[in-house]
């Protein structure tokens, strides 16, 4: 399975915010529209993630407030990406050693979208229950086998 597979089932929907926008602004939105993270773009590309870990942090180290900060100064700006083409395997892969809870989709510079460590886990999910079900398929309509007399 690849990344495009998981896309699709998706959907298009997805958020972005520009880095100078106030990171309290930006809290909202997440917190509005119930996701994790919001993807940074800035002149069309792709300049960073924010995600409630980094929101969190900032919040420890402001004293329970966001204050008056902007996106630019919390974000990762060095999101690792991954593309369509990426196998799901891989992507759980760098997901586990990278502590990665969302990854942004790139078609060379373009944003595809976003997948998450939840959307990952789903359609491996799936994917193992529809093996499962194809096997046990098989092995119901699976041949008797005729009694030999000896």
């Amino acid at each position: 399975m690849k990344v495009s597979e998981i896309l699709q089932v998706k959907g298009e929907i997805l958020y972005t915010v520009t880095p100078d926008q106030p990171l309290v602004e930006a809290a909202a939105t997440m917190a509005e529209k119930d996701i994790g993270s919001l993807v940074v773009m800035e002149y069309g590309d792709l300049v960073g993630m924010l995600t409630f870990r980094e929101v969190i942090k900032e919040l420890h180290a402001q004293g329970g407030t966001l204050g008056n900060g902007t996106v630019r100064k919390v974000m990762d700006d060095s999101p690792i990406t991954v593309t369509p083409d990426t196998e799901v395997n891989e992507v759980r892969r760098i997901m586990l050693e990278k502590h990665a809870r969302y990854l942004p989709v790139m078609n060379a510079r373009t944003l595809l979208g976003v997948i998450s460590f939840y959307d990952v886990a789903k359609a491996v999910l799936e994917a193992q229950s529809f093996e499962n079900r194809m096997l046990k398929a098989y092995i119901r309509d699976w041949p008797a086998e005729q009694a030999t007399e000896d």
